[in-house]
């Protein structure tokens, strides 16, 4: 036979300690306000720029200019879609990108990370191609 009510441990559940005493420290401390400050803090972009330098290779067409001041809150995503403006270049058409002739970044890295760790000289080297060039 089936019971048609709810079962009697559904009404007892209750969270476990741990979560409730997080919970309750997290109001008392502060730390609860501290972390949406963070988020907050973290949602506000980067005005600085960094120098970027796009480079063609192979069959690419060359820019008449290639020194660009991109702002390093963007994602590497907002990188390529400039190139591809700049090129005049349709969303469908090949375009590969690499950082000093090594790797090709993923599009969701940020430029600033891109230029903290692969710099040179001050600049952040794009080399880009119509057919895959580099790993």
């Amino acid at each position: 036979m089936a019971q048609t009510s709810a079962s009697p441990d559904v009404a007892t559940r209750a969270l476990p300690a741990t979560w409730t005493t997080n919970l309750h420290l997290s109001s008392d401390t502060g730390l609860l306000q501290e972390g949406l400050d963070a988020l907050e803090g973290y949602r506000k972009k980067d005005p600085n720029k960094v120098v970027v330098r796009f480079r063609a290779i192979g069959n690419a067409p060359i820019m008449r200019q290639n020194f660009y001041k991109i702002t390093v809150s963007n994602r590497f995503q907002a990188v390529i879609q400039f190139l591809r403006k700049e090129l005049g270049w349709k969303a469908g058409e090949p375009l590969y990108t690499y950082i000093n002739m090594a790797f090709s970044p993923a599009p969701d890295d940020t430029v600033s990370n891109l230029f903290k760790s692969f710099a040179t000289d001050g600049h952040l080297i794009v080399n880009y191609s119509t057919t895959a060039a580099w790993g």
